[in-house]
C-alpha cells in the first residue's frame, strides 16, 4: 500500500487538495504541499487546521520547491517519503514532476496535458506530444502514472468510460458540457490561473468529428443546452484535454466540449486578443523592459483564489451521450452539480477549484488501495470507473442520471460492468 502524499501546487485547486487530503489522512499518510512561494503553502496549512481537516494525528508540512528542477523534486520526494505525488502547479511543470516521480519510483497524478510555455495550441493529439511518449519508461520503472485526473479532463472521462459500460451497445457522439452558472461579483476575472484561462482559448477550437480532427476559431460555433439546475445556458464548443485521451481509448466517431461563456467574458477577451495583450511572446517596451504580455494581464486581474467569498450559485459538468442500446436510440446525461458557497465552507475555495481538485485525491486513494495502482501511465478512461465515482459521491461529488426514466443519483450496488479495459495501450501518437 503507498502512503504518503506531495502535493505540488498552492492555489486554489492546491487549498482544495490538501484539505481533501488532510480528510482521508488515515489512508494518504503523512501530507506535504509544495510550491514556490512557501507563504501560499503555509497559509493552506493554517486553513486545514483552523477548518480541523486532519482526520487523524499526522503530518502536514510545507515546502518551498521549484518543481521545474528534476533533482530538487526527487529529492524532496526521497526525503519526505512520500509514494504518491499529486500535481496541480502549472501545466508547464508536468514533463518535470512525471521525470522525479519515475526517478524515484513515486505514483504520478496530474489534472491536466502538459504545456510548453512558448507554443499554444499544439497538434493533436496533445497527449501524443508528451505525455505518451513516455508511458515506456513508466512501465519499465513500474510507475503508475494516472493523467488528467480533475474534472474536466477525469471525472467526465469515467462518465464517458461509464457510459461506454453500462449505458450503450454503440456510442454515436459524446458532448462534454461545463458550465459555471455562478457569480463572483467581480467585473471579470478568471476562475483560474489568467494565464492558463486565456491560453486555452487563443488558438485553434480541436473537436474531434466523424473519426477525424477538426478546426474551428473560438466562439465560431455556440449551443444552448436546458441543464439540470441551472437551466438554459449558452456554450461554445472549444478544444479541451479530454477530448484528446477519449477520441484514441474509445470508439467514438465524435467527440466535442462545450463551455459556457456570458457575454462580458467574451467582449474583454476579444478586446484582449485583438490589442495583442495574450500573446505568450515577450515584447520590449518604450523604456526597454522586456515583457511578456500575457503575463502582465494575469498580474492585474484578480488571484481566483481571491473570488471565493463571494461566490453564488452552481456549475453543472457532465457529458451528453447518443448512441444506440438494445437497438433503439438512446441519449443520457451524466453530470454532477457543485455548489460554490458549500464548497468555500468546506475547504475555502470555490466550486471551480472543488470540482478539480477533489478528483485527483480520490485517484490518489484508488493509488493507495491498489485499485489504481497499475505500474503504467493510463488516462482516467482506461481504468474501472465506479470505484472512482463512488469515491467521490462520498467525497462531496455526487453524480446523477438523466434519461428518458428520469433524472436521478448514480448508484452503487453491485457492478454491472465486465473486466475492465486494460491500461496502457494506445502508447502512440498519430
Amino acid at each position: 500500500m503507498k502512503r504518503n502524499v506531495l502535493i505540488i501546487g498552492a492555489g486554489g485547486v492546491g487549498q482544495v487538495v490538501v484539505h481533501k487530503c488532510a480528510q482521508h489522512n488515515d489512508v494518504l499518510g503523512d501530507i506535504h504541499i509544495a510550491s514556490r512561494t512557501l507563504s501560499k503553502c503555509e497559509a493552506i496549512v493554517r486553513s486545514v487546521h483552523e477548518k480541523g481537516s486532519l482526520k487523524t494525528h499526522g503530518k502536514l508540512v510545507a515546502h518551498q520547491l521549484d518543481a521545474l528542477d528534476v533533482e530538487k523534486t526527487a529529492e524532496l520526494i526521497r526525503t519526505t517519503g512520500c509514494r504518491i505525488v499529486i500535481n496541480v502547479g502549472s501545466p508547464f511543470l508536468n514533463m518535470s514532476v512525471l521525470s522525479a516521480c519515475i526517478a524515484t519510483g513515486a505514483a504520478y497524478v496530474d489534472t491536466a496535458i502538459h504545456e510548453d510555455p512558448r507554443k499554444i495550441c499544439e497538434t493533436p493529439p496533445w497527449y501524443g506530444n508528451y505525455e505518451w511518449k513516455r508511458r515506456a519508461e513508466c512501465d519499465k520503472a513500474g510507475v503508475t502514472a494516472i493523467l488528467g485526473a480533475g474534472f474536466d479532463p477525469g471525472v467526465v472521462n469515467a462518465y464517458a468510460r461509464l457510459a461506454q459500460d453500462e449505458y450503450f451497445d454503440r456510442i454515436d457522439s459524446i458532448d462534454i458540457v461545463d458550465v459555471n452558472a455562478g457569480d463572483h461579483g467581480r467585473y471579470f476575472a478568471t476562475n483560474f490561473d489568467p494565464e492558463i484561462n486565456f491560453r486555452e482559448f487563443t488558438g485553434q477550437v480541436w473537436s474531434w468529428q466523424e473519426n477525424r480532427w477538426t478546426a474551428n476559431k473560438m466562439f465560431e460555433i455556440r449551443k444552448d443546452w436546458d441543464l439540470p439546475v441551472v437551466g438554459m445556458r449558452t456554450t461554445y464548443m472549444t478544444g479541451h484535454d479530454e477530448i484528446h485521451s477519449l477520441s484514441r481509448n474509445l470508439d467514438v466517431p465524435n467527440i466535442r466540449f462545450w463551455m459556457g461563456f456570458g457575454e462580458r467574458y467574451i467582449t474583454v477577451f476579444t478586446v484582449l486578443k485583438t490589442l495583442g495583450l495574450l500573446s505568450e511572446q515577450p515584447i520590449t517596451t518604450a523604456e526597454g523592459q522586456e515583457v511578456v504580455p500575457l503575463k502582465v494581464v494575469k498580474a492585474v486581474l484578480p488571484d481566483p483564489s481571491s473570488l471565493a467569498p463571494d461566490y453564488t450559485g452552481k456549475t453543472c459538468i457532465g457529458d451528453v451521450v447518443k448512441g444506440v442500446k438494445d437497438g433503439k436510440k438512446h441519449e443520457v446525461f451524466i453530470y454532477n452539480v457543485a455548489d460554490h458557497a458549500q464548497a468555500y465552507c468546506e475547504v475555502g475555495s470555490q466550486a471551480i477549484s472543488y470540482t478539480a481538485g477533489v478528483p485527483p485525491v480520490a485517484a490518489a486513494i484508488l493509488i493507495a488501495n491498489g485499485e489504481w495502482d497499475v505500474g503504467t501511465m493510463a488516462n482516467v478512461e482506461e481504468l474501472p470507473p465506479r470505484p472512482f465515482l463512488q469515491l467521490l459521491d462520498r467525497m462531496g461529488l455526487p453524480t446523477r442520471i438523466k434519461d428518458k426514466d428520469g433524472d436521478r443519483p448514480l448508484t452503487f450496488g453491485a457492478r454491472r460492468t465486465g473486466a475492465p479495459k486494460k491500461a496502457g495501450a494506445p502508447a502512440t501518437a498519430d
